[in-house]
């Protein structure tokens, strides 16, 4: 099963729910099972991490995403990904 998330531009709403997803699923012992991602609809965050406020936020309730970086969607995500969450 493969997750994706997306949101404007990828750097707040998005990376938050995949990492909270993450979490989760490592907790329950799924994270084999199961992949997630996150994308933006805007291209101008691409390459960046997730914005430090949220960094920080997810942080302080014990979600690291600090590993992740911004893509944009692209058409094959609809071919490669079981559910996209917007």
């Amino acid at each position: 099963m493969r997750v994706l998330f997306v949101c404007l531009g990828n750097i707040c709403r998005s990376p938050t729910a995949e990492g909270v997803l993450r979490h989760q699923l490592q907790a329950e012992g799924l994270s084999e099972r199961i992949e997630v991602a996150s994308a933006g609809t805007g291209d101008w965050h691409v390459g960046k991490q997730p914005d430090s406020r949220t960094r920080r936020a997810a942080q302080l309730r014990g979600y690291d995403l600090s590993q992740q970086r911004a893509q944009q969607v692209k058409v094959g995500h609809f071919h490669d990904y079981d559910l996209i969450l917007a």
